[in-house]
């Protein structure tokens, strides 16, 4: 049995392999956004975000950190996305990856 507090090789191995099939995916795409979702985007993201934040909690309240870690990492991705794509005007390089 596998700690869940533990990074495996096979546990990491899953997120690479789902990462980066989103990506390519991503890659492949056409353009999504129209002007209705350009208005929605902020809430959008604020509701990922909370979400994820959620998720953490849980995961970390039965103990699984690794998912928990995991989950915030999501969380701050969208945060970080949000901010360089201009849907959150922050300007603070310590909590974003955008100034």
């Amino acid at each position: 049995m596998n700690d869940v507090n533990e990074i495996t090789e096979e546990k990491l191995k899953d997120y690479f392999e789902v990462t980066e099939a989103a990506l390519e995916k991503a890659k492949t795409s056409h353009e999504g956004i129209n002007l209705d979702a350009l208005k929605r985007a902020k809430d959008d993201f604020i509701d990922m975000v909370e979400r994820y934040l959620e998720d953490a909690r849980y995961f970390n309240e039965k103990g699984d950190k690794v998912k928990a870690f995991a989950a915030l990492n999501y969380a701050h991705g969208f945060l970080d996305a949000g901010a360089r794509l201009g849907i959150f005007d922050v300007h603070d390089n310590k909590l974003f990856a955008a100034d």
